[in-house]
């Protein structure tokens, strides 16, 4: 990738702990030697929190603009690059050290592998796909709208434990107490009432890891993938979770899929997630960007 500089953007924040940290600050700079020794400029965009990654980008790309930027960390810092990204022609290149890797996982790169993640860069092989739009807020993966939505809001709310061991002390103290919501959801403009455990929109099939909740879902098809579960009690939800890994629950008969251009979602009680980050409280409408983010793969 000869001409511009390549920025390098780090959110050391977003490490979950000591360890999270050491790992987002040893790829970062497995990366940077990688790139300079294909003969790339490399200026670092060190960032104190999510908007202010965000901010760094949108500030990069408008004085200019470097050839890429590429997100060191998991996707809760791809997704602040995202928003700095969509609409324009600075493509986005991902070394992937976080705990989800859902967007590097959607796109076939190396996770865990900062040289290897490097290459990809250095290669400089494009490729433009759809994110999904949310007001003026971008994100790539899924939007979580139900159960697992109520999960990640319990856990944020915890100070201890730290790490993944809060999401596993918030999926059980919910599993305990956690009822069917009512939903309204306007696909395409009909109307569809229904109760459900879980509802997901998907721009690719997964989130939380790679649970492909989503399953099918495609990156350049204009469309997004909107998956219903209907209620089930609380011994079928933990017998089913495992399949989300293998995308085999497409087969429970809980489970509905639409396919739309534009989705409004409401149910009471429900905190929105997509990408891993917080949105707000539904009612939210979502809509495909079409061919919105240009990315290294």
């Amino acid at each position: 990738m000869p001409g511009r500089w390549i920025a390098l953007l780090t959110n050391p924040a977003a490490g979950s702990g000591a360890r999270g940290r050491s790992a987002v600050a040893d790829a970062a700079r497995e990366a940077t030697g990688r790139l300079r020794d294909a003969g790339l400029e490399v200026r670092p965009l060190p960032a104190d929190d999510a908007a202010h990654a965000a901010d760094l980008v949108r500030a990069a790309v408008a004085g200019g603009g470097p050839a890429a930027v590429v997100a060191v960390g998991g996707d809760g810092t791809v997704h602040a690059a995202i928003q700095g990204l969509a609409g324009t022609r600075v493509p986005l290149g991902v070394v992937a050290c976080g705990t989800g890797n859902d967007v590097a996982r959607m796109l076939d790169l190396p996770r865990g592998d900062a040289r290897a993640a490097a290459d990809r860069v250095v290669a400089g092989r494009r490729r433009r796909i759809d994110l999904a739009r949310v007001g003026a807020t971008h994100f790539a993966t899924v939007l979580a709208a139900g159960f697992d939505a109520v999960v990640n809001e319990r856990a944020n709310g915890l100070t201890w434990p730290r790490g993944q061991a809060r999401y596993t002390l918030a999926t059980a103290a919910e599993l305990r107490t956690f009822r069917p919501r009512e939903y309204v959801l306007e696909l395409d403009g009909e109307v569809l009432r229904t109760s459900a455990m879980l509802v997901a929109v998907g721009n690719g099939p997964s989130f939380g890891g790679g649970l492909r909740i989503t399953e099918g879902a495609a990156l350049d098809d204009g469309l997004l993938d909107v998956v219903v579960i209907a209620p089930m009690s609380r011994t079928g939800l933990v017998r089913t979770y495992p399949t989300l890994y293998r995308g085999t629950h497409v087969r429970h008969p809980a489970y509905t899929r639409h396919r739309v251009a534009r989705v409004t979602l409401a149910a009471p009680g429900i905190v929105a997630y997509a990408d891993g980050e917080r949105l707000g409280p539904l009612p939210l409408t979502i809509e495909c960007a079409p061919a919105a983010l240009e990315v290294l793969t």
